[in-house]
């Protein structure tokens, strides 16, 4: 939406570059996040000599029929030199005459004027301005209106900032940081044109013209110093920027270093858990950048529940050997059905009570792909599961809701009449919009089908089992899951299918559920609760 101000001088066209600094993402300033971001918009400042003004009327121009704009035919850049010639006064005279009532009130709007009255004091208010304070007054508040309606067409523009070929979801910053910044930057650009005060001596033409290209140089400068850092930002912590299609104003991108509450003070008795899809845990093992041993010491977690290990029974004691100290209890549950595939597990330094496999029922093919893992603790039974996906083509749809969900509602209900549950693990449901990036496009994908959203519902939190993390952030867009098809976790194009899902009895004793999206070696991330005991 760029404005053209027609000055009329006596010397040839010149385009004098202008950048627009707009707020668009975050960046970290010691121990606390500051949205920032930063994006450049060029624009042009056209010069045209006596003769192009008088040749060329002036006149009231719609564009796309949304904005009208005002070609104003102007002097040089002496401010205190009146409007060229007596025909082109009479020229403007005559174009503002010819100006509808809109048109006039949106002319006035962006030079600061009032917009109240007749169509005929419209008229008088306009032509009064330019009578008195020729071209130059206009211009100042042409620049400085131009500057806030630039501000608000570049924010919509800028949605795409992220897009890729396949999915086109929309980028939003961080409002508030976006707030700080673009007081900030006003205050700058504001600054830049009033500095620019145009010299009532002619012979100055020159020195200005090159004190414009000097101050363009180094808004430019610091533009790319400043896109730098928040590129490199933007790549390193891509879940700190809120990508959604169908974002609501007060949804906010997840922050895990700065939405986790404080540490429960010294001596609550409490349990950390973390659960996490590795996708292969022999694969997991053996990159070179991972280390269990790290990821212990970093979250100092009591039990660890895994979920799509791929392991067969064979297998088991081998990779019990390579446990880190201290985690000396943990249960494995293999397909026996299909081997190398699905397969859950719980690693521990606490000693379970007792320890259950798949859902006990009779007959059913349910436990046989190694799909549930039970252990009792003193205070609560806790279940890693991997639900089926719903598959290609949703050919195990029907499966999933209308026998697997059931059967699980039902067990941990009649676990729960001993004492209290809590349900982890790769749930394979993205439940509401919020908890998928672009919700209008996968209606039929599996995941995120109005069935599986509505047996979500319907089998466990209808049945009093509590939502951990939308509990604890009701606005907040944390994802658990990013395709490797498309590098969904570089653009934060993901899926929450990751849950801790717990008794409403006990709700009130989580301390804390969060997600670690820095986590890789997977196309899941691991996600934590602390619950207090």
């Amino acid at each position: 939406m760029n404005k053209v101000l027609q000055l009329g001088l006596k010397s040839s066209v010149i385009n004098v570059a202008k950048f627009l600094v707009v707020p668009v993402r975050r960046l970290r300033i010691g121990a606390s996040i500051v949205g920032v971001g930063v994006r450049t918009i060029s624009f042009n400042t056209r010069l045209m000599s006596n003769e192009t003004v008088k040749s060329t009327p002036s006149s009231i121009y719609k564009s796309k029929g949304k904005e009208v704009k005002l070609v104003a035919a102007a002097s040089d850049q002496n401010c205190h030199h009146q409007m060229g010639s007596d025909s082109d006064r009479d020229e403007m005279q005559k174009a503002i005459e010819t100006m509808t009532v809109q048109e006039l009130k949106a002319t006035l709007r962006k030079l600061g004027l009032p917009v109240k009255g007749l169509k005929q004091e419209l008229i008088s208010t306009l032509r009064l301005h330019k009578d008195r304070d020729g071209s130059c007054g206009a211009e100042t508040n042409e620049a400085t209106s131009s500057t806030r309606l630039q501000s608000v067409t570049i924010k919509r523009k800028m949605r795409n900032q992220q897009e890729s070929p396949e999915d086109d979801s929309e980028a939003y910053g961080n409002d508030h940081g976006e707030r700080r910044v673009k007081q900030s930057t006003d205050k700058k650009l504001k600054a830049k044109v009033s500095s620019k005060t145009i010299s009532n001596e002619k012979g100055k033409k020159k020195s200005l013209l090159k004190e414009e290209e000097a101050s363009s140089m180094t808004i430019s400068s610091e533009v790319l110093k400043v896109d730098e850092i928040i590129s490199s930002s933007s790549q390193s912590e891509p879940w700190t920027v809120l990508v959604h299609k169908k974002p609501e104003k007060d949804w906010k991108a997840y922050d895990p270093k700065t939405m986790r509450p404080p540490p429960l003070p010294e001596g609550t008795k409490s349990v950390k858990i973390m659960t996490w899809n590795v996708n292969g845990l022999r694969a997991l093992l053996k990159l070179e950048n991972f280390s269990a041993l790290q990821l212990a010491q970093r979250e100092n977690f009591d039990v660890l529940c895994l979920q799509e290990t791929k392991i067969q029974v064979k297998d088991v004691e081998e990779i019990k050997k390579t446990l880190i100290e201290g985690y000396d209890h943990s249960f494995w549950s293999c397909s026996v059905s299909k081997l190398g595939y699905s397969g859950t597990a719980i690693i521990s330094r606490i000693k379970p009570l007792s320890v259950r496999y798949g859902t006990d029922v009779s007959g059913s093919d349910h436990d046989m792909e190694g799909r549930i893992v039970t252990v009792e603790f003193d205070s609560f039974y806790l279940i890693s599961t991997y639900v089926p996906n719903a598959g290609d083509g949703l050919k195990r749809l029907s499966y999933r809701v209308e026998e697997w969900d059931r059967t699980l509602s039902s067990y941990i209900k009649e676990l729960e009449k001993s004492k209290p549950v809590v349900l982890t693990g790769d749930l394979n449901c993205a439940h509401e919009e919020i908890d998928i990036h672009n919700p209008a496009g996968n209606k039929r994908s599996a995941g995120f089908t109005k069935e599986e959203r509505e047996s979500f519902g319907a089998n466990f939190l209808d049945k009093g089992f509590v939502d951990t993390f939308r509990k604890q952030h009701p606005g907040v867009v944390g994802y658990t899951y990013w395709g490797y098809r498309y590098g969904g976790r570089k653009t934060n194009k993901g899926w929450r299918l990751d849950y801790f899902l717990v008794s409403e009895s006990i709700a009130a004793n989580v301390h804390d559920s969060y997600i670690l999206p820095d986590i890789n070696g997977s196309d899941h991330c691991p996600i934590g609760l602390i619950l207090k005991l």
